[in-house]
C-alpha cells in the first residue's frame, strides 16, 4: 500500500515561517545587512486569494513599524485606496520587490538597485508559490519590474497601469505607487481611485464577493 504523507493543519502558516526565518538570515545586499527583511505574520494571511507587491519597505514606515505600507503616508494613502473598493488588510498579502529598507548615505530612503531586486526575487518567487493569489497588483514600476523575474511579462506601468493583464497564470493589475510624491507628480488621487476599482473588477473576476469576501480553506 502506498504510505500517505501526512502534513499539519498549519503547514502554509509553517512554510511561510520558514522562508521568513531564511529572509531574516539574508545576507546577500552589502548595503542592507544592517537593516531586517520586512517579512512576517504582519504581511497577512497566507490563504489571501489576493496579492500586493510594493517596491521596499520605508524608513518611516515598514522599516519601522515592520508591516507593509503603514506608519507613513503611502501606508495611509495604501489603506484608503483598498478601503474605497470594500478590501481590508486581513483579506490581502502584501509583499515588496526588495524586503529590506533601502538607504542612500545620508540615511534617505531610495530606490533599490537592479541587484538588490534580483537577490529578493527568490523569495518573491517562493512566496507567490506558497500564498498561490489569484490576483496580484503591483505597486509601482520597479514591482512590475520584478515579477519578470519571476515569470517574464514584456509590461510596463505607462501603458499597462489600471487594467487587468494574465500573468503566470493568474489576473495581475499594474498600478502606480501611492507615495506622496507619485500623486503629485505621476497619478493623482482620483486617478488612482479610478484604477482601484479595476482591481475591483478583477476580484470580480477571481470569484470573490464584496465587501465580505470568501476565504479559502487553509489545507
Amino acid at each position: 500500500m502506498p504510505v500517505l504523507l501526512m502534513l499539519p493543519i498549519n503547514y502554509p502558516q509553517a512554510q511561510f515561517a520558514k522562508l521568513a526565518a531564511e529572509a531574516a538570515a539574508c545576507r546577500r545586499c552589502p548595503a542592507m545587512c544592517e537593516r531586517a527583511a520586512v517579512f512576517s505574520h504582519l504581511n497577512g494571511a497566507v490563504d489571501a486569494r489576493i496579492m500586493f507587491v510594493g517596491e521596499a519597505p520605508g524608513r518611516k514606515g515598514a522599516d519601522r513599524t515592520r508591516a507593509p505600507f503603514s506608519g507613513d503616508q503611502s501606508g495611509k494613502n495604501f489603506d484608503r485606496f483598498i478601503s474605497s473598493i470594500g478590501l481590508t488588510r486581513s483579506q490581502v498579502f502584501i509583499t515588496s520587490a526588495a524586503l529590506c529598507n533601502p538607504r542612500s548615505a545620508s540615511g534617505a530612503n531610495r530606490r533599490p538597485a537592479a541587484g538588490e531586486v534580483a537577490n529578493c526575487s527568490e523569495f518573491l518567487r517562493r512566496t507567490i508559490a506558497l500564498i498561490d493569489p489569484k490576483l496580484v497588483v503591483t505597486l509601482g514600476g520597479v514591482a512590475l519590474d520584478a515579477l519578470k523575474l519571476v515569470h517574464y511579462h514584456e509590461l510596463n506601468l505607462k501603458e499597462a497601469a489600471g487594467k487587468i493583464h494574465r500573468w503566470d497564470q493568474r489576473l495581475l493589475v499594474p498600478l502606480y505607487h501611492p507615495s506622496p510624491q507619485v500623486l503629485i507628480t505621476s497619478r493623482d488621487e482620483t486617478a488612482q481611485l479610478r484604477d482601484y476599482r479595476t482591481v475591483a473588477q478583477a476580484v470580480k473576476r477571481i470569484g470573490m464577493e464584496q465587501p465580505a469576501l470568501r476565504r479559502r480553506p487553509v489545507r
